[in-house]
């Protein structure tokens, strides 16, 4: 009987040579990978982000038409928080597997060590955090090989993805390590993760760069990159130390006592306090006044260039989009009878901070237009309404206070004469999507509210020959131009049928 009886735990196999250990660390890093991908929430994960990437490769354009890089680059930390979720979870699962299966004692009889097996689980979390990486690389490539991409990206921002991935999963280790239960270790991994790798608000503490992803509230406005103020890189190293150490912590925790172990802990420490102390802003007091001479003085900042009798001032990111700028001037002059010269100049305002998607107060001055950040879909035609408002009143800010009567007409048809689909832009321009009775239409700085008749009068007209219509705008253009032209005379004057009604906008 005695030559049946099993060897007891304490005369365990003879541990590997180092060679072969590695070699068995990397075999059970492979294992557990595929262990992992198997998993229902990452396969899960996985296929939906494949999808989703898919489909965002093969959409329509639109509003992004013309990406901003350095937005871009931020985009991409989003759907990768979802992956690390389920990492942590999945892993945190694999490593209590025996705990579950309640095998833990007959590990004792293999030839790697508890710490050499968690550095096996540590390792496992790699092929998904270079996954992450690619799928970043190519969401961000579709944006950078646009046409007319706006800037360039960060490296730092765009290894945050990844860099979350595997920070998520080494929580999930060393949680498994310090609370070896199989249920609540999970649930308390997924408050870890919401609490820890959640991303925060940039407020402008810096104490927020200790969170693994950081955001901003700034509501999609594109800023120009020297007023950002993101310690990208700095932060990207802070994470990377971070997850060294939390690996390293894991691996201690499960009896990792050799002296590179302790070493490697040390010197990510102290990577890891430096780094993030780098995060901390230089020179707060500079980045503010760069941002309030940027909203209140423009013009300090930029460069100019004439084309067609336009002049065209934008910030030095934005100098590519000057052409396109010039395509919409040109149609919308070419419709009208007006030979003023315009100035097109790109303007925000961050004053109040990035965080604010500021209201652009109009310009007083004579042939002044603003063009904002954001370039595609539908801020192209509310681009030419302001140029327009600009060509029939003169200002900003006189199309701000009175675009009644013929005014409002000749504004839209100005706007939707060299339109493609004039009809379905009207209804864009317009808040409520409609193109019947009264309604508001978005410029680039105050909106200006059409009445039913003015509405009526624009459909009518634009039912009528192009050619013929701008033929009558052009010989009437005083008239049309005129603040005391009421609706009805606008309508007389291009040929098409007075609407019925009275209108309520200064009309007499």
């Amino acid at each position: 009987m005695s030559t049946l009886t099993a060897p007891p735990a304490t005369a365990a196999q003879p541990r590997a040579a180092g060679p072969r250990r590695f070699a068995s660390v990397v075999a059970l890093a492979r294992f557990e990978a595929r262990e992992l991908a198997l998993q229902i929430p990452v396969a899960a994960v996985t296929v939906l982000w494949i999808v989703l990437t898919v489909l965002r490769l093969t959409r329509e354009e639109g509003m992004d038409d013309f990406p901003v890089l350095f937005m871009a680059d931020r985009d991409t930390q989003d759907f990768p928080q979802l992956l690390a979720l389920a990492v942590l979870i999945s892993v945190n699962t694999g490593v209590l597997r025996g705990h579950r299966d309640k095998t833990v004692e007959q590990f004792s009889m293999l030839p790697l060590e508890p710490w050499r097996r968690t550095l096996g689980h540590v390792l496992s979390i790699v092929p998904f955090a270079l996954f992450t990486a690619v799928a970043v690389g190519v969401d961000f490539a579709f944006s950078a090989l646009k046409p007319g991409a706006v800037g360039s990206g960060s490296v730092g921002e765009l290894l945050v993805g990844p860099l979350t991935v595997m920070f998520a999963g080494i929580i999930g280790i060393l949680l498994a390590g310090l609370w070896p239960l199989t249920l609540v270790p999970v649930m308390l991994a997924v408050v870890a993760y919401l609490t820890l790798v959640g991303s925060v608000a940039l407020t402008g503490d810096w104490s927020q760069w200790f969170s693994p992803v950081v955001g901003d509230t700034g509501g999609g406005i594109p800023n120009p990159s020297n007023l950002l103020g993101r310690p990208a890189g700095w932060h990207a190293l802070y994470l990377a130390a971070l997850c060294v150490l939390l690996a390293c912590v894991a691996l201690l925790v499960k009896g990792g006592r050799t002296t590179a172990l302790k070493a490697a802990a040390v010197l990510a420490l102290a990577v890891t306090v430096a780094a993030a102390f780098g995060q901390r802003p230089v020179d707060g007091t500079a980045l503010a006044e760069a941002r309030r001479t940027v909203s209140e003085h423009p013009e300090k900042v930029q460069s100019c260039e004439e084309r067609g009798g336009s002049t065209y001032c934008s910030f030095p990111e934005w100098n590519g989009q000057r052409a396109r700028w010039a395509q919409v001037v040109d149609r919308v002059r070419a419709a009208s009878g007006s030979t003023a010269p315009l100035t097109v100049r790109q303007r925000i305002d961050v004053t109040g901070g990035i965080e604010r998607d500021a209201a652009l107060e109009p310009q007083t001055g004579a042939g002044q237009v603003t063009i904002g950040t954001r370039w595609g879909g539908n801020h192209v035609p509310e681009f030419a309404v302001g140029v327009a408002s600009v060509l029939v009143a003169g200002t900003e800010g006189a199309a701000s206070e009175n675009l009644c009567g013929a005014r409002g007409v000749t504004v839209m048809w100005l706007t939707l004469a060299g339109d493609p689909t004039p009809e379905d832009t009207f209804k864009a321009l317009r808040i409520d999507d409609s193109n019947v009775g009264s309604g508001i239409v978005r410029a680039p700085t105050d909106s200006f509210g059409l009445t039913a008749r003015q509405t009526d009068v624009v459909n009518s007209v634009l039912d009528r020959p192009a050619a013929e219509v701008t033929a009558a705008v052009k010989a009437h253009w005083s008239e049309l131009t005129s603040p005391r032209t009421t609706t009805a005379d606008a309508a007389r004057l291009l040929g098409v049928e007075v609407p019925k009604g009275a209108d309520t906008c200064n009309e007499h």
